[in-house]
């Protein structure tokens, strides 16, 4: 439950402001592309420290690690209530960004050292996808501007206490100096775990807007649809640890994946955006475990930054694409390119895996 409760605060962050995107932009006066920054700013800083918070695991344990990142978490998110402007909000994603590495790279090196299975991290993958999914439902529900703040404080919250009770995970002495030294043989992995969480979680924080412009759905049963593509990673990612030793699985996942986003571009009518945000959702979620048990297997001499380097890919990929994809909303489409697109590099991160095979 410590672990889980690292992941739920990392998921919940990523879609929670994508969840009330176009409230948002009307409450501070801006486009659409500012408030997609308010999701670069988090990721700028989550991916800047992927690297160092696995050194950090590594030397100090992931368990304080990750409290001390949902502190961070919790005391950003309070003063993000304090003040609506764009630039203020912009700059307390930052510090929240920070927050972020720290619980989501020290629970899931948290998990491996109690649980120490594949099978174990695609729960704690489900984890931070089922947050996720729950954010771009319930954060409409919350009233005013300051929803995505004041449920991102409640999360964290919640988490920490649940941290606290957690039992301590024990030190590597070593571990630290051996992160220092990079592993080329860990970038197949990032491709696979930027493609599959990456490109999800851009997805994820445009799909509502995409079937309300498009699809001239209401913003609640947007939301409802929309958290498909995060929320069924719950049952996909605990199924992909059983897949670990099967790549070819893990390939055909990348494949139908990019067929359904292809087909959640259209976004009517709402039988076939539900069928295909449910297809991408499920397809998502299989590569998980491969990618962070893959690199755990790969460096077990320093497990913790290993998932780090290849959490930082799909950071990257949160990163750019997020604002490019809310940029495709002023182009012919309403959307509809950017996530063809998307689609397209979901369906090619298969020859990453044959690769790696």
């Amino acid at each position: 439950m410590g672990g889980f409760a690292l992941a739920a605060s990392a998921g919940w962050n990523l879609a929670n402001v994508g969840a009330v995107a176009g409230r948002t932009s009307a409450a501070y006066g801006v486009g659409l592309a500012v408030v997609g920054l308010f999701t670069t700013a988090l990721v700028l800083t989550h991916a800047a420290m992927q690297i160092p918070a696995g050194r950090l695991c590594d030397r100090f344990g992931a368990r304080l690690v990750g409290a001390a990142g949902l502190v961070l978490i919790g005391i950003s998110s309070l003063a993000g209530l304090a003040w609506r402007e764009a630039w203020f909000a912009i700059g307390i994603r930052l510090v929240t960004g920070i927050g972020l590495a720290a619980a989501f790279v020290g629970g899931a090196d948290y998990v491996r050292a109690t649980l120490a299975s594949p099978v174990a991290q695609g729960f704690y993958g489900a984890t931070s996808m089922a947050a996720g999914g729950l954010a771009l439902a319930l954060v409409p529900l919350w009233p005013g501007w300051r929803a995505p703040f004041a449920t991102s404080a409640i999360v964290a919250a919640v988490g920490l206490v649940l941290v606290l009770l957690a039992p301590a995970d024990e030190r590597r002495p070593g571990a630290a100096r051996a992160a220092r030294t990079f592993d080329r043989r860990l970038l197949p992995l990032g491709v696979t775990h930027a493609a599959s969480f990456g490109l999800s979680v851009v997805l994820g924080n445009w799909v509502a807007t995409l079937l309300q412009r498009g699809g001239h759905e209401s913003a609640h049963v947007a939301g409802l649809v929309g958290g498909l593509v995060l929320f069924l990673g719950v049952v996909s990612r605990p199924a992909g640890g059983r897949l670990l030793e099967r790549p070819g699985v893990v390939r055909a996942s990348f494949v139908v994946g990019g067929f359904a986003i292809g087909l959640l571009s259209i976004a009517r009518p709402l039988p076939l955006a539900i069928a295909a945000a449910a297809i991408v959702g499920l397809a998502a979620g299989v590569p998980f475990a491969s990618a962070f048990a893959g690199a755990q297997r790969m460096r077990p001499d320093a497990p913790a930054a290993a998932v780090g380097v290849v959490n930082l890919a799909a950071t990257i990929v949160i990163l750019v694409g997020t604002p490019l994809v809310g940029l495709s909303f002023s182009l012919p489409g309403d959307g509809r390119i950017g996530f063809l697109v998307c689609g397209v590099l979901f369906a090619s991160a298969a020859l990453a895996v044959r690769a790696r095979s």
